[in-house]
């Protein structure tokens, strides 16, 4: 996959910089949640699988998306779903064309397992110097 800053209409380009990130979309997971996902808009919300995640447990996903750069700073939170309240979700790696997010379950070995869905925002933000 080859992806450059020349892919974005000018408007896009400018829409990033000064921090309009275009309507969002949103993706489910399909079948665990180690399941990548497709989405490709610069933000928008990731509802997860609902398998369960146990306790002291953490899973990990890729999310594809054409507008993200090796060099961009993506950014996750937990919009709702989280049923222990120890749950986090972090970006492990961005590389362009993909990011990683993990979900883990931050509760003590005895504690409760995940095992809602989780609805993940995210919000990529262009890094590059788009003059």
């Amino acid at each position: 996959m080859s992806l450059s800053l020349a892919n974005y209409e000018p408007a896009v380009r400018m829409g990033a910089r000064m921090g309009n990130f275009g309507p969002g979309g949103t993706v489910t997971q399909a079948t665990n949640r180690t399941t990548g996902v497709t989405i490709n808009t610069l933000s928008g919300q990731i509802t997860t699988n609902t398998a369960s995640l146990a306790a002291e447990a953490a899973a990990v996903f890729v999310v594809t998306n054409t507008n993200v750069f090796a060099d961009d700073v993506v950014v996750v939170s937990i919009a709702s779903g989280s049923n222990s309240g120890n749950t986090k979700v972090t970006v492990n790696a961005v590389t362009t064309g993909t990011f990683s997010i993990q979900v883990a379950n931050d509760n003590p070995a005895a504690g409760t397992a995940e095992t809602g869905a989780i609805v993940i925002n995210f919000l990529i933000m262009k890094a590059q110097n788009l003059s």
